[in-house]
Order: structure tokens, then C-alpha cells, then sequence
């Protein structure tokens, strides 16, 4: 049986990732694709555990060295139990936020040195790495509107709740990390309607895997 496809969407807070997951969702399917949406910290029975305790709303975050650590043991279960089971059995795994983010969010101003997260991925995710990672990049001032109004009267996350100048970084961070990846990483211009975004990805995706290969209807 062909091996399934890993694919994480990243960025910001409010650059529609969960809207352009379901979009992309529908599209692998209409093609037959065997394929899962997961996210992170989450995905897992183990995973969700921890993620209650990492994005509990209105709490104050954990230094930065924690959440590394809750995140990485988050995502071993995830990928023990969720992610490489579906991949052995030739399905698609489309993952909301997967090693990327915690690089972006917990490393920023070198509060977590790269050689940390180095070695965590040698012992966690090992060789399951996406095979293309979708960065959906906005300017933050229109993220966080949205996630804003996405939210209502409910309390904001402690990731939410960071200043601007937080999340003006992140989105530096994530256009940094895609220009230092450019075989892994493609930047999706988040701005426009829903259905023009979902084209940029659905091209990025079918050129990377659809164009090349027979489509594999495993799953």
C-alpha cells in the first residue's frame, strides 16, 4: 500500500486556516483521496489534554521552555496515535499547525534556542516530517480583527491576548522560516476572498503531489 501525505498549514492567529483546511479537505476528497484533519496541540485523546492546559483562555502563558515541552509531549502522542497510524495506511493527514508553529511562537527572540528544538524533533517526530507546509501569511493588525470577531465575547487565549508587536513577530517569524525551507514551505497569500485562497492552495498542493503522481485513491 502507498504511503499516505503530510501535509501542515500554518500562520497567525486569524489568517483562516481552519476555513482553508475544510476547503482543501473537500478537494482531496472530490479526488478520491483517502484523507484526516487533525491539529496541534491536540489531535490525540493525549494531545487534547495537554492542549486544555497550554491554551486554557485567560490564563497566562507558561515560560517559554514549558510550552515547548508540553507542546513536543503533545505531539508525540499525536503522532503515535493519530498521525502515523493514518499515514501507514496510505491516508492524507492534513494537520493545523504542526512543528513550525512551536518554533515560531515559543522561539521568537531566542527565548528557546533553535539547537532545543532540534534535538526534540530528533526524538519526536524523527521522520515524520510534512511534506509541504502551507504558510497562510496576513499582515496581523487583519488577523487579529478577525480572530476578534471570530471570538466574540468569549475570553482570548494567552496567545490571542500578546500585543501587537507579538504578532507583528510571528508573521515575520513564519515568512522566515518558509524562506529558509523553500523545499518544505510555500507562502499563500491570505488576502482576498475564501475562494481565491483556496485556489493559490489547491495549486501549490496539486503541483507538489497531483501533477507528478497518478492520484492515489488508498483510504
Amino acid at each position: 500500500m502507498t504511503r499516505g501525505h503530510f501535509i501542515s498549514i500554518e500562520g497567525g492567529e486569524g489568517t483562516g486556516k481552519s476555513t482553508q483546511i475544510h476547503r482543501l479537505l473537500e478537494r482531496l476528497r472530490a479526488e478520491g483521496l483517502g484523507v484526516i484533519q487533525t491539529r496541534e496541540p491536540g489531535g490525540s485523546m493525549g494531545g487534547e489534554r495537554i492542549r486544555a492546559l497550554i491554551l486554557e483562555a485567560g490564563q497566562s502563558r507558561f515560560d517559554p521552555l514549558t510550552e515547548t515541552l508540553l507542546f513536543y509531549a503533545a505531539r508525540n502522542d499525536h503522532l503515535e496515535h493519530v498521525i502515523r497510524p493514518a499515514l501507514a495506511v496510505g491516508k492524507w493527514v492534513i494537520c493545523d499547525r504542526f512543528t513550525d508553529s512551536t518554533r515560531v511562537y515559543q522561539g521568537g527572540n531566542t527565548a528557546v534556542l533553535a539547537s532545543v528544538f532540534d534535538e526534540l524533533d530528533q526524538l519526536v517526530v524523527r521522520e515524520t516530517q510534512p511534506e509541504l507546509t502551507l504558510v497562510l501569511d496576513l499582515p496581523a493588525e487583519i488577523g487579529l480583527a478577525r480572530a476578534h470577531a471570530r471570538r466574540g465575547l468569549a475570553a482570548a487565549d494567552g496567545f490571542e491576548a500578546e500585543s501587537i508587536h507579538f504578532h507583528r513577530a510571528l508573521r515575520e517569524g513564519f515568512l522566515e522560516l518558509a524562506h529558509a525551507n523553500p523545499h518544505r514551505c510555500v507562502v499563500i497569500d491570505a488576502q482576498g476572498n475564501v475562494d481565491e485562497i483556496a485556489e493559490r492552495i489547491w495549486r501549490a498542493v496539486s503541483e507538489r503531489f497531483l501533477s507528478v503522481n497518478s492520484v492515489n485513491s488508498n483510504g
